[in-house]
């Protein structure tokens, strides 16, 4: 399968590392024009960087803007009025005993793995659907099914985001713009990585005993018994960016190695 995206315009927030990143290249390299965007102009800038080392003459820009408050969605809006592909990836996760989750940081989870992709789709979906073409993504979770006991605010969001993404398929129903969810499981991310070195400093372990431990005690139902790979979860993401993915939406794309023990 040939995936050609010349032509294409894509956002992919939260794309200059990890998940985010590992799409925006994956898009670049099927030969779709890009905008990464980041909290910071440098994070930015060095992405576009990386891109353009491992993908020659990509056409990559970027946003620097804060998308977890409205103002950021607007000045991304701005900056990027209309795109084909919006991949809704921007995400944050720390583990929290839940007695200890207070309202702010509630509503900072929201704000930012919720809200972000519930303003950017309002608005760039009406564009998809007036053009009758249009690729919209939210990045769930396995999580969103599997709820971490130690990260229910986390999980919460990711619940959230499917239902909307399963929602907003029904909105656009009969059009050529379809909306998925894609489900990741522990990825080697770089935010996944720092929690994982962190964890082997503490038990005086190295980082791949750690890891082999992590989904051995945390993710026991994991078939594929290992993290996965940003590029593996990218890989899913492209698909479904694709022409080729034009009879799939509504769905929940599941890239978690078989942790979600169902066949449904």
């Amino acid at each position: 399968m040939q995936i050609d995206l010349t032509g294409k315009r894509a956002i992919v927030t939260g794309s200059t590392a990890g998940i985010g990143f590992a799409i925006a290249q994956g898009l670049a390299r099927a030969g779709a024009e890009v905008t990464v965007t980041g909290r910071t102009q440098s994070r930015v800038d060095a992405a576009i960087e990386a891109i353009e080392q491992v993908v020659p003459g990509a056409g990559v820009t970027g946003v620097a803007a804060d998308l977890g408050s409205a103002e950021g969605c607007q000045a991304l809006i701005d900056a990027r009025p209309e795109t084909d592909i919006l991949i809704n990836n921007v995400g944050i996760f720390a583990p929290q005993d839940f007695f200890e989750i207070d309202d702010a940081t509630w509503q900072q989870f929201f704000d930012v793995n919720v809200m972000s992709a519930v303003r950017l789709s309002r608005h760039y979906a009406q564009g998809m659907k007036q053009r009758d073409w249009g690729r919209i993504q939210f990045l769930s979770s396995e999580s969103a099914l599997n709820i971490p006991s130690e990260m229910v605010h986390y999980g919460m969001t990711k619940s959230a985001v499917q239902s909307i993404s399963r929602g907003l398929a029904k909105v656009l129903s009969g059009t050529n713009v379809t909306v998925n969810a894609i489900l990741p499981g522990p990825t080697r991310s770089e935010g996944v990585l720092d929690m994982i070195r962190q964890a082997a400093d503490q038990a005086g372990v190295s980082q791949a005993e750690m890891e082999a431990r992590f989904v051995r005690e945390n993710r026991p139902s994991s078939i594929i018994q290992r993290l996965a790979t940003t590029e593996e979860v990218a890989n899913m993401s492209v698909y479904a960016a694709s022409q080729q993915a034009s009879a799939t939406t509504g769905a929940a794309l599941r890239v978690e190695g078989g942790i979600v023990d169902t066949m449904a």
